[in-house]
């Protein structure tokens, strides 16, 4: 696999059916129970080369912007944000993913007592978005040297947020790079933040919240808040590719 078209996702996409045959009821119980959840294996060794070519890739831009972490106090490392039309693969995997997490994030929000409710396909769901002036796509490529990481943080963008995303590891930990763990931290109620490092292998996807979920508690239902980010790479280069499902101001 050389290269990934430029286009929008096509209706004969390998996506749908790939990502139905993952294990998607264990992987809710564990969004319901710990925030997050691991699909392994979701692309496969060259699917990850691809993408991760693309950061460098010449031709036609494919990204609308490029933000290098340290100007901001986000880290350090770099990352850049796809355009529209999103690459064939990432809007196949986009518009595939969507549909299993809906479930999930509605439920959350009742649970929390949030009022919104999101519509079952995901361009639905990128109409009110673009209605409300949120029309940059936020899909984005990460690329990380010796001694990057990347703060903990949040990737909201605007009123309208998904309280799910993806990050997929490109790269081949004790191969590629050292160190770059992917962290995440719960933030509960009264008590201390608890830390969490979620161990990928190349090609697996890491599923989980944006910004809160709910907990069941002695006393009813609480929310939790969350942040995710890198810890330091020690050696070598490691590229990620998140899925975000609502676009930005």
């Amino acid at each position: 696999m050389s290269a990934l078209p430029h286009s929008t996702a096509q209706a004969t996409s390998p996506w749908p059916e790939r990502v139905a045959a993952l294990d998607w009821a264990q992987a809710t119980d564990d969004l319901h129970t710990q925030g997050h959840t691991v699909l392994p294996q979701l692309l496969s060794a060259e699917e990850c080369t691809a993408l991760a070519g693309l950061y460098s890739r010449p031709g036609p831009p494919l990204f609308r912007s490029r933000v290098v972490m340290q100007r901001h106090g986000f880290g350090l490392g770099e990352y850049q944000y796809f355009g529209y039309p999103l690459p064939e693969l990432v809007a196949g995997l986009r518009d595939a993913l969507y549909p299993q997490l809906q479930p999930i994030a509605n439920h959350w929000n009742a649970a929390m007592g949030i009022d919104v409710r999101y519509p079952a396909q995901h361009a639905d769901f990128l109409a009110r978005c673009h209605a409300a002036g949120q029309l940059r796509p936020t899909p984005l490529l990460l690329q990380y040297a010796p001694g990057d990481y990347n703060c903990l943080h949040q990737d909201l963008y605007g009123e309208h947020v998904f309280p799910l995303q993806v990050a997929i590891l490109l790269s081949e930990p004790d191969r590629d790079f050292t160190g770059g763990e992917f962290v995440l931290t719960e933030q509960r109620p009264r008590m201390q933040s608890r830390a969490e490092v979620v161990p990928l292998r190349r090609g697996d996807a890491v599923v989980f919240a944006v910004h809160h979920r709910p907990v069941q508690g002695t006393r009813g239902t609480y929310r939790v808040n969350l942040r995710h980010g890198v810890s330091r790479v020690r050696s070598g280069q490691r590229h990620t590719v998140g899925i975000i499902f609502h676009d930005a101001e």
